[in-house]
């Protein structure tokens, strides 16, 4: 199988938050690949994050249940 990707999507955007979700699925095999943050439109604080992490192991276990 060739790259697989999973996005995170996260309304808590914080550093402690976003550390969370990257330490953990790095932990699980996967390499972190960036963020992308979803503004609002009377703040200057997003709203929303997605976390893109990207993988190669096609026998990943953790793929295929999230």
């Amino acid at each position: 199988m060739g790259m697989r990707y999973k996005v995170i999507e996260t309304s808590t955007v914080t550093d402690d938050a976003i550390q969370t979700i990257i330490n953990e699925w790095v932990g699980k095999g996967w390499q972190f690949d960036g963020i992308q943050f979803a503004m609002r439109d009377a703040s200057r604080r997003p709203a929303m994050a997605f976390v893109l992490f990207t993988s190669t192991n096609s026998s990943d276990p953790e793929s295929s249940r999230e």
